[in-house]
C-alpha cells in the first residue's frame, strides 16, 4: 500500500523533484554554511536528515493533497478556488518547512550554526519561489490535460448523437412503421380526412425534427416535449384508447436541457416491450419534479413473446450524462412500473 502512494505521483512531478530537489539541497547548505558548504562532507551528511528527508516528505505530501485538490475541484469553473488553496497549502508547507529546517540548525548548533534572520529571509524566497515555479507546471500540465479530456469528451458526445440520430431515423423509416403509417393514413383519408390532414402533420413534424436535431446533443426540454407530442399523436392514431400518454412539464424547466431525442427512444421502448390493447392499455408518464429531474414513467405490462432489446438506447443516454459529468441518471423497474429519470441540466446558452 505505501508503495502503491508514493508510485501515485505522476513522472511529471517526480521529474520536477528530481530537478528542482538538489539544486535547493545544495543551496540551503550554502546559505547556512557559506564557503565551508563547498568543502565539508560533515555539512551534506548532516543535511541528509534533516534537509533531505522532511523535504522528501513535504514534498510527498504536497503532491497528495494537490492530487486531492484536483479530485474535489478539478471543474473548470473551480479553477480559482483551487488555486486559492494549493497556493496557501504550497506556502504554508514550504514556509513551514525552511522555517523548521533553520530552526533544528539553530536549537542543535550543529556545525556552530546560529540563526541570522537575513539567511531565512534568502531561504524563504528561494524555496518558496522554487515551489511556486514547479506549481505552475503542474497547474499547466492540468489545464492542458483537462483540454485534452474536453476535445475527446466532445468528439464522443458527437459520435453518441449521430449513432443515436440514425437509430431513431432507422426506426422511424423502416418498412414496419412507413407500413404502418401510410395504412393508418389510407383509412383516414376515406373516413375523416381532417384527422388524415392532422395525422399528416403531426408526421412532418416528426420526420422534421429528427432531421434537423441530428447534429445536437443537448435540447431543450421544450423542444424534446413538443416533438414527443406529436410522436405520441401518431401513436395515439394507431392505437386509439390503447395508449394513453400524460405530459405535464413545470414551465420553470422548459429552457432547461436533456440529451436530443431521450424522449422519442423512452416512448418507443415503452410501447415495443409492453402489451398495448384496449383492455390493458399502456400509460405513459412524463413529468418534471423539485428535484429537477424529467420523470418518464410507463406501467409494466410485458409481451408474452419478448421483443428483442439491446439496451444500447439506455446506456447511450446514460454515457451522454456521464461525458457531460452529470449525476442522477437512474432507471427502476419493479413488478408495476418501469421508470426513468433524466436529470435537467441549466444551460444558459439556451436562455434568450
Amino acid at each position: 500500500m505505501i508503495i502503491k502512494q508514493w508510485a501515485s505521483a505522476g513522472k511529471l512531478q517526480w521529474y520536477a523533484f528530481l530537478a528542482t530537489a538538489p539544486f535547493l539541497w545544495a543551496a540551503l547548505n550554502y546559505i547556512l554554511y557559506q564557503d565551508a558548504a563547498l568543502h565539508s562532507l560533515q555539512v551534506w551528511l548532516l543535511s541528509i536528515p534533516l534537509i533531505g528527508l522532511p523535504g522528501l516528505a513535504v514534498w510527498r505530501l504536497h503532491c497528495r493533497l494537490s492530487l486531492g485538490l484536483k479530485r474535489r475541484f478539478g471543474e473548470i469553473r473551480q479553477t480559482a478556488l483551487r488555486l486559492s488553496l494549493q497556493a496557501s497549502a504550497l506556502l504554508l508547507m514550504a514556509g513551514g518547512f525552511t522555517l523548521f529546517v533553520f530552526w533544528v540548525y539553530h536549537r542543535g548548533g550543529f556545525l556552530g550554526y546560529r540563526w541570522e534572520w537575513a539567511d531565512v529571509q534568502l531561504a524563504l524566497l528561494l524555496s518558496l519561489g522554487l515551489s511556486f515555479l514547479v506549481e505552475t507546471l503542474y497547474e499547466a500540465d492540468h489545464i492542458f490535460a483537462r483540454y485534452r479530456e474536453s476535445r475527446e469528451d466532445v468528439r464522443h458526445l458527437e459520435q453518441l448523437a449521430e449513432y443515436q440520430e440514425y437509430e431513431s431515423l432507422k426506426s422511424l423509416i423502416n418498412p414496419h412503421f412507413l407500413f404502418n403509417c401510410f395504412n393508418t393514413l389510407s383509412s383516414l383519408i376515406a373516413e375523416d380526412p381532417k384527422q388524415a390532414g392532422r395525422f399528416l402533420d403531426e408526421l412532418s413534424k416528426v420526420y422534421r425534427y429528427l432531421l434537423l436535431n441530428n447534429q445536437q446533443t443537448l435540447s431543450t426540454v421544450e423542444e424534446e416535449v413538443r416533438f414527443i407530442r406529436s410522436y405520441c399523436q401518431l401513436l395515439k392514431t394507431r392505437y386509439g384508447e390503447a395508449l394513453e400518454a400524460n405530459i405535464n412539464i413545470a414551465p420553470k424547466y422548459s429552457r432547461h436541457a436533456i440529451p436530443s431525442l431521450s424522449l422519442q427512444l423512452l416512448v418507443e421502448n415503452a410501447v415495443k416491450h409492453n402489451i398495448v390493447s384496449c383492455r390493458q392499455p399502456l400509460v405513459i408518464d412524463i413529468f418534471t419534479t423539485e428535484g429537477g429531474q424529467l420523470i418518464v414513467n410507463n406501467n409494466l405490462q410485458r409481451k408474452l413473446v419478448k421483443a428483442g432489446s439491446t439496451r444500447i438506447g439506455l446506456d447511450n443516454i446514460r454515457m451522454k450524462y456521464q461525458l457531460l459529468r452529470r449525476q442522477g441518471f437512474q432507471i427502476i423497474e419493479d413488478e408495476k412500473n418501469f421508470t426513468v429519470a433524466l436529470p435537467l441540466i441549466f444551460n444558459p446558452s439556451f436562455i434568450h
